[in-house]
This record gives structure tokens, sequence and C-alpha cells, in this order.
């Protein structure tokens, strides 16, 4: 069972839809995979794992309309870690569910006290995985973290991405109705990069298209990015959504993309992910900057 464990490990590293057989030189990071996996299953309790927020702002740079739920784990054996070193792991062996139930909670909390601090204006969205969709508990959870910290729907995005959504899209256009029934809105992520139908797209009760960073990183190279941005900004304008361009680095990516008709933008030019505390630190440098500038 440790050897098969082994060669899974190894598959999905490598990508999904594939296989390997196990070879004795993958025993060490099968051996590393559960030592991880036992310590991800107390991270919660321990009050390991902490949320970063990105802002994200109306084009082109401001004002602030919002910002995104980033999960960080602050692993006493492995050190700080981003998602992608244990949110794979987390998805493989089931714990996502109970990490997301905490994302979603705590998400909800800090909205709240931003809301009460004076910013009613702001929202904050979190990235749902598929086995949280497929999860029959989703819903209710959703609603007992805005009646336990009182955050009206409103202030809550969740966040799907394109093939998460199509991966088993009956089921995930019921579960998205009933999300959106209590007021959240819905945003799909990476878009442009799965195979979407777009019979079901019209149908997903979805408020925001994101631009998948792929298609942001050599937009001002003269290639075909800008014509497939311009399609999808399209697209989602006719069906009524908000566009949302993340990955954005260069203020010529910042100009062209509202050029092109992106609604809101995140990246690392306009802001970093950081913690609650230094967020409104760093959100007030970045106003008396912008207010210096207007008035020189």
């Amino acid at each position: 069972m440790v050897n098969a464990d082994a060669a899974m490990y190894h598959a999905k590293k490598q990508g999904r839809n594939g296989y390997c057989f196990f070879e004795h030189g993958m025993n060490a990071n099968v051996h590393l995979q559960m030592q991880m996996q036992q310590n991800l299953r107390q991270a919660v309790s321990r009050n390991e794992l902490v949320l970063h927020y990105q802002p994200k702002f109306v084009a082109p740079d401001g004002p602030m309309t919002g910002l995104e739920a980033l999960l960080r784990w602050q692993s006493p054996d492995h050190g700080f870690l981003s998602p992608d070193r244990f949110l794979p792991l987390a998805e493989s062996s089931g714990l996502i569910v109970p990490i997301g139930n905490w994302v979603i909670e705590e998400a909800c909390r800090q909205m709240k006290v931003w809301y009460d601090q004076g910013h009613q204006e702001w929202s904050v969205a979190v990235n749902l995985s598929a086995v949280q969709l497929e999860h029959h508990s989703l819903v209710d959870v959703v609603r007992e973290a805005l009646r336990k910290h009182s955050l009206d729907p409103s202030h809550l995005v969740l966040e799907i991405t394109e093939t998460t959504a199509m991966c088993n899209a009956e089921t995930s256009l019921t579960v998205l109705n009933k999300l959106s029934d209590l007021g959240v809105s819905i945003s799909i992520d990476d878009f442009g990069t799965g195979y979407s139908s777009l019979l079901y797209l019209k149908r997903l009760p979805a408020n925001e298209l994101k631009i998948d960073r792929g298609f942001i990183t050599e937009l001002a190279q003269d290639n075909d990015d800008e014509a497939i941005i311009q399609a999808i900004i399209a697209l989602g304008k006719t069906l009524d959504m908000r566009i949302v361009a993340e990955g954005v680095e260069t203020a010529e990516q910042q100009a062209l993309l509202t050029q092109l008709g992106c609604n809101t933008l995140q990246g690392y030019l306009l802001a970093r992910p950081a913690p609650p505390e230094a967020l409104l630190e760093k959100i007030a440098h970045m106003t008396q900057r912008t207010e210096s500038a207007l008035v020189t």
C-alpha cells in the first residue's frame, strides 16, 4: 500500500490523467507526503492556517472593490507554505472539505470586521474546489457562516474554476443555483482554459468571469492573447457579467486591459497578497499616494 501511494503521488506530481509504476526512489517522497498529510489534519485545530488577501481594483487603478482570500499554512515542520504545496494533498485526502469550511467562515468573519470599519463597498472572494462543490454540506456551511457573522450575502463571492463547473455540469448547476439563491455572487475563475459548453455557461448563475492569468502574461507582445481576451470580454458582457483580469504585473497590461473593457484588475502591479493587519496600512498608503498625485 505504501508503494502504491508512492506511485500515486508521483503520478499526480506529473499531472492529471496519468499513471506511474513504483520505483524504490519514490519512497522518500511518499513518506514526506504522509507526514505532511498527518500534520495537515491538525492544522486547523492548531491555528496554523491563515488567510492572506489580495485586493481587486476598479480598472485601471481604483478604488478598491474587494479582495480574494488566499490560504497559507504556517507549518512548524515545513515552514510557511503556499497553496500549491499542500492543496493537492488536501484534495486527494478529503481534508479539503474541513479546511475549505474554515476558509469560508474565516473570510466571512474578516469581511464583517472590515464592514464594521466602514468598508461597506468591499466583498471577499473565496475559492471552491471540485471536492467542496460536490460535498452535500456546502450550501449549509455557507449559510451558517453568513448567519454566524451577520454578513450580508452580497459581500461574499464564491470562485470556481471553469473546469470545476463543467466537470459534473448538472450537479454543479444545482449546487450553484442554491448558493446563488442565498444571495452570494458566483465567479468563474481561470476562464478560457477549459472546455465550456456555452449552453451550460449561459445557465450558470454566475455574476463574474475571471480571465486566466496565462492570457495576461504575454498580452503586450503582439500575439493572439489580445483577441482571446476581447472575445472573453464580449461573451461575458453579453451574459451581463463583470470581467476581472488577474495576474496584472505591468503598466502596459493595466492600460490595455482597461482599454479592452475589463471592469476589475488584480495583480502584483496593484497590490500583493497580505495578512489583514498589514493590508489596511498598505491601502492607506496607496490612497495617500493617489491623492498626492491628484493634487500635484
